[in-house]
């Protein structure tokens, strides 16, 4: 009896890990058809650019997102709105410890915590939201939980999301040029857009 137990639970495991398996769908991003878009700003100009992304979604039967985790590569980042002097020095100086410090954090990353319907109305997230992000993203060396709205819709083979927030980057200790005193301040708010499609795994 006692093995029969044994062998009935061994099979009940068993076929729950499949269940888990067949419920759950991962889609991984594809990378040149994805960007973290980003506009920085001081109090007379701006500039833009992008980061690559990559990474993974895990989907539920209800073709809902259940989970996820993205890795930026800082020496990826680019601009949109320089010559190629000017955008040169500037990258050099967002990846210098002023900045985002690459030699020390190569890397930023997010990890989706959870994400729910969304049924707001706010006049800065991207058009079409559905569904409100929440999770952890690190960046020079902290990690701090932020929540912005999304767009994200799925045909069973392909995820395609995009988002439209801010981020304070004081919270994360980028504070260089932060002295609204001074010659150069820049604003404490970075736009982020994302737009980023994965396909099944």
């Amino acid at each position: 009896m006692k093995y029969l137990s044994a062998s009935i639970l061994a099979l009940t495991l068993l076929m729950s890990c499949q269940k888990d398996e067949k419920t759950t769908s991962t889609y991984i991003v594809k990378k040149d058809a994805s960007k973290v878009e980003w506009k920085g700003s001081a109090t007379d100009h701006f500039h833009e650019g992008s980061f690559d992304v990559e990474g993974e979604l895990k989907m539920n039967d209800k073709g809902e997102v259940s989970s996820g985790d993205f890795i930026i590569p800082i020496a990826s980042i680019s601009n949109y709105d320089l010559p190629e002097g000017p955008r040169e020095e500037l990258l050099k100086h967002l990846k210098s410890p002023d900045f985002f410090n690459l030699a020390l954090h190569p890397d930023a990353k997010f990890h989706i915590t959870s994400v729910s319907p969304y049924l707001g109305e706010s006049h800065s997230a991207v058009k079409g939201a559905n569904y409100l992000v929440t999770g952890d993203f690190s960046m020079i060396g902290q990690t701090h939980e932020i929540s912005f709205p999304a767009k994200i819709t799925s045909d069973g083979a392909t995820v395609h999301t995009d988002a439209y927030f801010k981020i304070d980057k004081l919270k994360w200790g980028m504070t260089s040029y932060n002295d609204p005193e001074e010659s150069l301040y820049l604003l404490p708010e970075v736009e982020i857009t994302l737009n980023i499609t994965s396909t099944r795994d």
